[in-house]
């Protein structure tokens, strides 16, 4: 495939988009009690459009340079520390001063334009794309996922704003490699590793090599696993955890590289949500017992009739085409 950036549909309005990706960043940073749900709908309103991401991901960039440089001026001797109060307003006041740097520096409609180097990669329901660059490094995009690249001779960056990608990486320990989702950062020590962000979760599977994986959570805490061949990190709002999966099971989760899906011992409901992600018509179980039921199979990316077919002559399930969906039930 050609390295070739897609374009984005046109930007709604900056301001309001600002304000409202500011009410995330204070409601996501103050909220003592941000919770699982919080998250899903942040998640939600950032995959509505690629600009509600760039105005996210740039005003958290902001706000982190902010507490660097404020770190750096905060004395070395211990200090009292302020009550909840007044931390929230010191918190309310640093967005603020942000956005005023904003304002000041004509971030106003160039804060929702894509970056100077920034090329943006996107591929629609079902699709499958791959981005080659001149210093080697390949990234698979599969179903609807957008990404975002900037290749420097300094640095290399990517954002993951959608969907779920495969990054074979040419190291440079010289050229860092990083893949940003969210305030979560991926540093690549000589991989190939597999980001996928769903909502409320975001998974980083290590094929080959290493990577550093920082994954802060919704109280600040900063959150650092060093991943090796194997290991499957999950990081939600609250937390994060790491676990190992064979060799094989691994390669059955990239089978979408080839148009094909693997499911061991999956939900019938869990099998669906897969297929879904790569197709328009879609899967709905409408029995709870029905997609409780377990299945082995292979199924291509666009299976759903063939899902179909195995629901009614292995499980003799009912299925009723709906015209946009199929309805499986007892």
């Amino acid at each position: 495939m050609s390295e070739m950036a897609k374009p984005l549909p046109p930007l709604p309005d900056a301001k309001a988009i600002r304000a409202r990706a500011a009410e995330w960043i204070l409601a996501q940073r103050v909220t003592e009690n941000w919770t699982a749900d919080d998250q899903a709908q942040l998640d939600e309103w950032l995959a509505q459009s690629p600009a509600h991401m760039i105005a996210y991901w740039r005003l958290d960039e902001t706000w982190e340079r902010t507490n660097r440089l404020a770190a750096l001026k905060r004395p070395l001797s211990a200090t009292p520390e302020p009550p909840a109060r007044a931390r929230r307003a010191s918190l309310y006041m640093k967005l603020a001063a942000s956005l005023a740097v904003a304002t000041v520096l004509g971030a106003g409609a160039a804060f929702m334009m894509p970056e100077p180097g920034v090329k943006t990669y996107a591929t629609s329901l079902g699709g499958h794309e791959i981005v080659k660059f001149t210093d080697g490094t390949r990234i698979e995009l599969n179903t609807d996922t957008v990404i975002r690249a900037r290749m420097t001779t300094e640095s290399r960056t990517v954002w993951l704003d959608k969907g779920e990608a495969y990054f074979q990486v040419r190291h440079d320990s010289a050229h860092p490699f990083t893949v940003m989702i969210g305030g979560r950062r991926i540093t690549d020590l000589g991989t190939k590793f597999l980001v996928r962000r769903a909502v409320g979760a975001l998974q980083v599977t290590v094929v080959q090599g290493r990577v550093r994986f920082d994954a802060p959570n919704a109280f600040a805490t900063k959150q650092t696993a060093m991943l090796t061949p194997g290991d499957v990190a999950t990081a939600t709002a609250h937390s994060m955890s790491v676990v190992h999966r064979s060799e094989m099971a691994i390669g059955q989760e990239l089978g979408w590289r080839h148009g094909m899906l693997v499911f061991h011992q999956a939900t019938l409901a869990a099998a669906a949500a897969e297929l879904n992600r790569y197709n328009a018509k879609k899967i709905v179980i409408a029995d709870p017992v029905a997609a409780r039921f377990t299945i082995g199979a292979t199924f291509p990316t666009d299976g759903v009739e063939a899902f179909t077919r195995l629901a009614k002559e292995v499980f003799a399930l009912r299925v009723e085409d709906k015209g946009n969906e199929f309805v499986i039930s007892r």
